[in-house]
């Protein structure tokens, strides 16, 4: 009987112990990123794969064009800006501190992709074209070989990456007619695109990778036997869940493959940044080296070049 009173001492103890034993729950980490919305789609599954790996950890993703995105980190409203803008000093493939404090880690190299709808028959443009046209000195595409009618010249918003690369490249000392309808965003251009037979706009090559040919592991510029003249792929069906259908134009006889990009054949090339200001540490870290991993560059080669 002694011998049972202990075991039955000695059990209580042990479920005692065991019932005063609590495992820590880790402290929800939320992470802001803002910037850039040509990067959006990449961002979209770089942070919901890291979240699958790391539950704790919740984003929240902006908008608002390169330029506010540097601002924000810059003044530390985010944790993470996104941007496509050139850095101030050339940059190298390593995440380095440039003249304005921001450190610029370079996860993919992006193209502007010029479309049209699909409709035009017009398949490729020179930059010289292109400056005459957004210009407002060419206004019909009679003149270019296509009956789509008058043009209708689609832009973005000052502060977009896009906006600045287009002008830098294309426009020159030219400004961009004062007919152009301007978008906030790579997305409303193409669905603006595919709805107005005689639009032209530009725009992330990751909006349009369904309407651009496959170049994985070549350097070929030929599209594949169901694309549409310069680069639109697929014949878009309702319940396909593709995005609107547009054309992808060749620009001076390229199209935004990745191996063009990588190349730098391509005229129209940006960098794509994630940006904070100083070092990062912490999940922000982390998360910027899940973004340079095996794993994270397969996720951006979906939409771009990657960087490694």
């Amino acid at each position: 009987k002694t011998l049972n009173f202990c075991l039955l001492v000695l059990l209580t103890l042990l479920l005692s112990g065991c019932d005063s034993t609590t495992v820590a729950t880790p402290v929800p980490t939320t992470i802001t990123i803002a910037g850039s919305t040509a990067m959006r789609r990449p961002l979209q599954e770089l942070t919901a794969a890291f979240s699958r790996q790391h539950p704790d950890v919740l984003f929240v993703l902006r908008g608002g064009g390169s330029t506010i995105g540097e601002e924000l980190a810059r003044t530390r409203q985010v944790d993470i800006g996104a941007s496509t803008l050139f850095p101030p000093q050339p940059a190298s493939d390593q995440p380095t501190p440039t003249p304005d404090g921001l450190v610029r880690v370079p996860i993919g190299l992006d193209g502007l992709a010029l479309i049209v709808h699909p409709s035009n028959s017009v398949d490729e443009l020179s930059l010289v074209q292109l400056q005459a046209i957004f210009s407002g000195s060419v206004l019909d595409w009679l003149a270019l070989g296509s009956d789509a009618g008058e043009i209708q010249l689609v832009s973005r918003e000052d502060g977009s990456g896009a906006r600045i690369l287009f002008e830098d490249r294309v426009m020159g000392d030219e400004h961009v007619s004062l007919t152009a309808v301007v978008m906030p965003t790579s997305a409303d251009v193409v669905e603006y695109v595919s709805k107005n037979p005689a639009a032209i706009g530009y725009v992330s090559r990751a909006e349009v990778t369904e309407w651009i040919a496959d170049d994985s592991g070549a350097d070929s510029q030929a599209a594949t036997p169901t694309a549409l003249a310069a680069g639109a792929v697929v014949a878009a069906t309702p319940d396909a869940g593709l995005p609107p259908q547009v054309k992808v134009l060749r620009v001076e006889g390229r199209l935004p493959l990745r191996a063009a990009l990588r190349s730098q054949e391509y005229a129209l090339i940006q960098p794509m940044y994630l940006i904070t200001n100083g070092p990062a540490s912490g999940r922000v870290r982390q998360f910027l080296d899940f973004a340079l991993s095996p794993a994270g560059q397969a996720i951006v080669s979906r939409y771009a070049a990657p960087i490694r």
